[in-house]
């Protein structure tokens, strides 16, 4: 049976690998658009520090699930995949192939890979929870996620407030332990045959390099004001997702006077490096998926973008 699914792009890679410049490229040269696939550029005023494109890109190159939420809401995975199917299949409808670019391997998997059919969130039972771990603290909720869910526990780190809350929100809700619904969640065939690519620096040296220069130049492009902003609106708080974003968490702290200014750059570059560690393990677990160094392996990155395109359907 002939594999007759309209073609997609997925560009992934860690952060500061140089996606972004490659993707608007083929966007332009495809006639295409993107569809954003990162956790921080969902959220409206999040736009210094998470490197968020600005008009000028995005008016070369229109992004699907950018500034999509208020910083204060949460999205999760499953909205991610839930909202970036439609603009997908109506750009393949008019013969254009997405281009999926970004580093969020969670929104990946959510999307490419499917999830299991567990109920939606529910803002009574984290209103709840969210007020037990101001009376009992993150730490003892964790212990109890970790006593009825141990998979969980060991998967899930006491200060990841996100998913501690969504393990017990699924628990309470159910009965049954969230790694029971992950584990059973039936795979789906995604309406896509996808393009895997990995735009990664071979020299991890030169990654790091990257990461601090760009930090560096979202503090001059005012960072900290942006921050400032963002503190100044009632209903955020140093726990919300939005704000737990690398960058923005550490800005948080050294406006609070938790940090000088040395350790506050220090501590965000480290978290950002960090970061990029934990994108380049998921990645690697992507068997599927082609490797490049955007520097030095342009030719080859065109040669399999060329070459899956011109593919016919595989029988």
């Amino acid at each position: 049976m002939r594999d007759t699914r309209p073609p997609a792009i997925a560009l992934m890679g860690p952060t500061a690998s140089g996606k972004t410049a490659l993707a608007v490229d083929w966007a332009q040269r495809l006639g295409t658009e993107v569809i954003s696939v990162d956790s921080a550029l969902v959220y409206r005023g999040l736009d210094i520090g998470a490197a968020k494109p600005d008009a000028a890109t995005r008016a070369l190159a229109p992004h699907h699930l950018v500034d999509v939420r208020d910083p204060h809401e949460v999205f999760s995975a499953a909205d991610f995949a839930r909202e970036a199917l439609p603009p997908m299949l109506a750009l393949a409808a008019r013969g254009r192939v997405p281009l999926l670019v970004g580093g969020t391997g969670l929104y990946f998997s959510a999307l490419l890979d499917g999830l299991s059919d567990m109920p939606e969130a529910d803002p009574a039972q984290r209103e709840r929870i969210a007020r037990e771990a101001g009376e009992r603290g993150w730490t003892a909720l964790h212990a109890e996620m970790a006593a009825v869910d141990p998979d969980a526990g060991r998967r899930i780190k006491p200060a990841d407030t996100q998913r501690i809350t969504r393990a017990l929100e699924v628990f309470r809700l159910t009965g049954r332990p969230i790694s029971d619904w992950q584990r059973a969640g039936a795979p789906r065939r995604f309406p896509f045959r996808v393009l895997k690519l990995v735009l990664a620096p071979a020299d991890r040296a030169v990654l790091h390099e990257r990461i601090a220069r760009r930090f560096d130049q979202m503090l001059a492009e005012g960072f900290l004001d942006e921050v400032r902003r963002l503190r100044a609106d009632p209903r955020l708080h140093p726990d919300l997702p939005s704000m737990r974003a690398v960058g923005y968490r550490q800005a948080w702290a050294h406006l609070e006077g938790r940090t000088d200014a040395s350790t506050f750059r220090e501590e965000a570059i480290a978290a950002t490096r960090q970061l990029a560690k934990r994108q380049l393990t998921w990645l690697r677990a992507r068997l599927d998926a082609r490797w490049f160094d955007p520097a030095t392996d342009r030719d080859g990155l065109e040669q399999a973008l060329a070459l899956f395109l011109a593919r016919p359907p595989e029988a």
